[in-house]
């Protein structure tokens, strides 16, 4: 079982897509940037009863829309 472990492992390494380029994932990152940027923009722009409705306060806005555009707090 050994070695049928180490044959697979190494098999996977081996098939690995290589990573982007570094001008790809700049632009993915500030594309993403702007894109959390506007949807805080919306979130402030949401009336009360539609942030009830959600289940956010304004007070949950508000310290959402001071945070720096490159937090984001969901990215794994």
């Amino acid at each position: 079982m050994k070695g049928q472990l180490g044959f697979v492992s190494m098999s996977y390494h081996a098939h690995k897509a290589p990573a982007a380029p570094l001008w790809q994932r700049a632009l993915k990152r500030v594309l993403h940037w702007h894109e959390l940027a506007r949807q805080r923009s919306l979130l402030a722009s949401m009336s009360d009863e539609a942030l009830k409705d959600i289940g956010l306060s304004r007070a949950d806005i508000q310290e959402e829309i001071e945070r720096p555009f490159w937090v984001d707090h969901l990215r794994r």
